[in-house]
């Protein structure tokens, strides 16, 4: 039986944080191996648990070596980084002969010393295994791949939707490709395509146009005879490096030039359609006087600005105010308030409180209602593919204008609604929900919301490229030069 490793590390890093990553974030969050990866992984809606049951679907020994995840922020700490890659590759050293493997990666992971981490670790990888072991990837939808991704991969496999809902397919479609490979069926040969073009992250919902479309003609090409897969990757513009953008990648069965033209022809199209990525967003003033207007609620309120899954540090009360501002009542909101956490708790349930919550800094004052262990598990497939989840001791407070304030310890992107019901709240109540996000908490809001609007918001995720200090970009590269050509 063949012996294939399984080995995963991920992390979307916001380069525009002043903060780093260090490996404590990684080590908190989720940190395994051996064994322990696959009890992490092999029940979860995640390509790890996708390669554990598509290697045994194939007939594959899957052989569990490290892997690791922390929540998105800032770029990772020199030093930490090198103890997590280090020790990625010394589980790779001591599993002995593999005959392939299988490698989640983000696509947008950045160190303080390597801009296109998720490449470095690959080379690494090769030096281990040399040229010809057979190296499948997965990577994040919002990746921004590099041609050094390419060259030391063997297949690289992108989520196809955000929300992210098949990530635990795109898993068991690598181990698909690899079984291919070691039965000697195909010759895997692939080609990237970067047009010079970065995708605002409010126009990546793949169930519309215009991301639709690109999945649309990705489909068309995995149907073309010779091919053996292709994915669309629609960046991360929140990472400053070379090859932030979105990027193409077809894989052919031994055809170069197939899998090249491959590539160019989804790039050429979404190039043609790029001036339909900007738009589509309303100011804070008129979301909030939309859902306080509405006849039908929630509306969803999605803070672009504050979006956790970005890196973003989920304490922001901009759209908290202007609804008390315009007199908006019964609104609900999740912000990361370690302090206010603990005046909460020595209070205690039922106590009559006032605080300073977020950034800026809103005074509040309202009632103790809830503390919660803020553990909780999604059972269903959801952004992330994460199924036991952890906000820390968390603190519901009720406003005497009917607000919701839930205070979290830990950072949590909103892509469950559990992270709510675990400490009581009734969404079905509230007329606007803050969402912080911008995509991927559809998949858990949209059941629950009569309308869902994103909403210009400031901060460290902003929507607008251009308002972000770039350094290290590609130049040209469009909206932010109009005049870009791609050749």
């Amino acid at each position: 039986m063949k012996r294939v490793g399984v080995a995963g590390f991920l992390h979307e890093s916001n380069t525009f944080l002043k903060i780093p990553t260090g490996y404590e974030a990684f080590a908190s969050t989720c940190l395994v191996r051996g064994t322990d990866l696959v009890e992490q992984w092999k029940d979860a809606a995640h390509e790890l648990g996708g390669m554990l049951e598509g290697a045994g679907a194939e007939g594959l020994a899957a052989v569990p070596l490290y892997s690791t995840y922390a929540v998105p922020s800032g770029a990772i700490e020199a030093a930490a980084f090198e103890r997590i890659a280090g020790d990625l590759i010394a589980e790779l050293r001591a599993a002995g002969p593999i005959d392939g493997l299988l490698l989640a990666l983000h696509g947008a992971t950045v160190s303080e010393a390597f801009p296109d981490a998720d490449g470095e670790i690959l080379r690494r990888v090769r030096e281990v295994t040399g040229p010809e072991l057979p190296v499948v990837v997965t990577f994040d939808l919002h990746a921004n791949l590099s041609q050094q991704m390419a060259r030391h991969s063997t297949a690289l496999i992108g989520y196809q939707t955000n929300p992210h809902l098949d990530q635990r397919e795109r898993g068991r479609e690598a181990a698909q490709v690899m079984a291919r490979i070691l039965r000697g069926e195909i010759r895997p040969v692939q080609a990237l395509e970067m047009p010079p073009m970065v995708l605002r992250n409010s126009r990546q919902h793949t169930a519309s146009p215009p991301a639709k479309l690109l999945y649309d003609d990705m489909r068309e090409v995995r149907a073309w005879p010779g091919v053996v897969t292709a994915s669309v990757a629609m960046g991360f513009l929140h990472s400053d490096v070379e090859e932030v953008g979105a990027s193409f990648v077809a894989v052919a069965d031994g055809d170069p030039e197939l899998a090249r033209r491959a590539a160019k022809w989804m790039a050429e199209r979404a190039w043609a359609r790029r001036a339909e990525f900007t738009g589509g967003i309303v100011t804070v003033e008129e979301g909030v006087r939309h859902a306080g207007a509405a006849a039908k609620v929630p509306v969803s309120l999605m803070d672009i600005g504050d979006n956790v899954g970005g890196g973003s540090a989920a304490n922001s009360t901009v759209l908290l105010a202007e609804m008390i501002r315009q007199g908006v009542r019964d609104g609900l909101i999740v912000l990361h308030d370690q302090a206010a956490v603990r005046k909460c708790v020595a209070a205690g349930v039922r106590a009559d409180v006032e605080l300073t919550v977020g950034d800026p800094p809103l005074a509040i004052r309202g009632r103790v209602k809830v503390i919660g262990d803020g553990v909780f598990e999604e059972t269903k497939v959801r952004h992330g593919g994460w199924r036991i989840n952890d906000q820390g001791i968390t603190a519901v407070v009720e406003t005497p204008e009917g607000h919701t304030v839930v205070l979290t310890s830990r950072r949590m992107a909103p892509f469950s609604l559990e992270q709510l019901l675990c400490v009581g709240v009734h969404l079905e109540r509230k007329r606007a929900l803050i969402v912080k996000g911008v995509v991927a908490p559809r998949a858990a809001y949209e059941p629950v919301s009569a309308e869902i609007l994103l909403v210009d918001t400031p901060g460290a995720t902003a929507d607008n490229p251009a308002l972000l200090p770039y350094a290290n970009r590609r130049h040209p590269l469009y909206p932010l030069e109009p005049g870009a050509q791609y050749r």
